[in-house]
């Protein structure tokens, strides 16, 4: 089989991959991150300075700035009376491509690993898992620096020692998350001390490996005016927001959160798979425990410094947890058929397949949950679309300042009528008497869309008397009090 068409066999899988991860979310939404990122990209690209004060301005993640840049002319335009292709529309694209992408690539780390069958475990027991379905439906940019890792490993697992190759992809992966440059410093020292290098080699590697924390820094320094702005904003945030963090968070919450993603019976058939091929089938083992060890290592150094603890940051090590799994379950078929260790592996691979199907209703409705949560949120947020689309729309640019509730919607309400995000206000942030106040019409709509779940402060600011209602629907009521006749 000619390399063309093998490449045409992974995109053609990676395709499907991401329609069936589709089908089972039934849509997606675009998360508040990303759509700040897409929110900021437009306004570099008309060439306004970033206003990063604002409370619960997210991470400057490069990546995520480098994405709104590009897609900065899908942002441009006001919603009203609008045609064509949104920026968002595009992310959700890529975001599910993407996740297509990490699916496929822990079938082939798995596969090449422990066999095929593992491979295909792994690869459905992560596109089973609600938190992976989660974070890839609203566009989280933890799924493509997953999926960038794990396609550095394959290339290094498929060619030793392949150096180049395996450093440019860690060094994008490090535009978006800190953990890669914890990759790449390992990855160079295993270089080092694995074979012959020359000093220009070495300088390369050190280039690569470099450029994510530089690319960080700089852009750090010159958006915000402070090199670690990353560093500090999201550790202001973690705190005021109630996240864990800090060591006793590291010990109590990591493990919690991991066994959210990969739940009880992929646990125990990982802790038996691992315990096997370290047994068993030791020369296949080595990677994906470096892999996990330093994949947790970066993580709990971050933890330690004061960062959150989110479950998405554990979605590589979950990856590594899946594929261990499969082995547990079929990996007694790498063995040779005289072995007399298959048949103890293989009631152990029976006993996992029993806990998965007695797990299976659970998971279902998992999944299901999930997608009545996205469908319930894309309903409140077309609805607050509508009121802006709607001719004459009863959310305007010309009555000043807006208000929402809290700061949740300030993104999405930006890139829809082309303004910068600081001039939408939180209600926490500033309660002004005057302008556009966007509030929920109901405490449902406030719990299912402008809440998170571990919200410590779960108030619902209301509009100030002084306002008067000017329209709305099911989900949203608009408050006003414009200065000027226009509004």
């Amino acid at each position: 089989m000619s390399g063309a068409h093998k490449k045409l066999q992974v995109l053609a899988a990676i395709v499907v991959l991401a329609a069936v991860a589709w089908l089972i979310a039934g849509r997606g939404l675009v998360n508040y991150d990303t759509l700040y990122s897409l929110a900021w990209g437009r306004e570099l690209s008309e060439g306004r300075s970033l206003f990063l004060s604002a409370p619960f301005t997210p991470t400057l993640h490069p990546f995520g700035i480098l994405l709104g840049l590009l897609l900065s002319p899908f942002s441009k335009t006001v919603v009203t009376g609008v045609h064509g292709v949104a920026a968002t529309d595009i992310v959700v694209v890529l975001a599910f491509l993407t996740l297509g992408a990490m699916l496929w690539l822990t079938y082939a780390l798995g596969a090449l690993w422990f066999g095929r069958w593992a491979g295909a475990l792994a690869a459905l027991i992560m596109l089973t898992r609600r938190p992976l379905l989660d974070f890839g439906a609203r566009a989280y940019v933890d799924i493509p620096y997953v999926a960038l890792v794990l396609a550095a490993v394959l290339v290094e697992s498929r060619r030793r020692r392949a150096s180049t190759p395996v450093l440019a992809l860690l060094a994008v992966a490090g535009l978006i998350r800190p953990e890669a440059w914890a990759f790449s410093g390992a990855y160079i020292v295993y270089l080092w001390f694995s074979g012959e290098h020359r000093t220009r080699q070495v300088a390369g590697w050190l280039a690569l490996a470099a450029a994510g924390p530089v690319i960080w820094l700089l852009g750090d320094l010159v958006l915000a005016g402070d090199a670690l702005h990353s560093l500090t904003g999201t550790h202001a945030n973690g705190r005021a927001l109630g996240r864990e963090t800090g060591l006793s968070g590291l010990v109590t919450t990591a493990p919690w959160r991991l066994g959210e993603i990969l739940r009880e019976p992929v646990l125990f058939g990982a802790v038996g798979g691992l315990g096997f091929a370290i047994w068993l089938l030791r020369d296949r083992v080595r990677t994906p425990i470096v892999v996990a060890l330093v994949a947790l290592g970066a993580f709990s150094v971050l933890a330690i410094a004061g960062l959150p603890i989110n479950g998405r940051y554990l979605l590589l090590p979950a990856v590594i947890g899946a594929i261990f799994c499969g082995a547990g379950v079929f990996g007694w078929r790498e063995l040779a058929s005289g072995d007399k260790h298959r048949q103890p592996w293989a009631i152990f691979a029976l006993f996992t397949i029993l806990l998965l199907l007695v797990f299976t209703p659970a998971q279902v409705d998992r999944i299901s949950n999930l997608r009545y949560a996205l469908s319930r949120q894309e309903q409140i947020q077309n609805d607050l679309q509508a009121l802006i689309k709607q001719p004459p729309g009863v959310i305007t640019t010309t009555c000043t300042p807006i208000t929402v509730p809290n700061h949740r919607p300030v993104p999405v309400l930006s890139l829809w009528l082309n303004l910068p995000p600081q001039v939408i206000f939180s209600a926490d942030e500033q309660l002004v008497p005057t302008g556009q106040f966007i509030a929920a019409a109901t405490p449902q709509v406030a719990s299912d869309y402008i809440l998170d779940p571990r919200d410590l402060n779960r108030r619902v600011i209301g509009p100030p008397r002084a306002l008067t209602l000017a329209g709305g629907n099911r989900s949203w009521l608009v408050y006003k009090r414009c200065a000027t006749p226009s509004g």
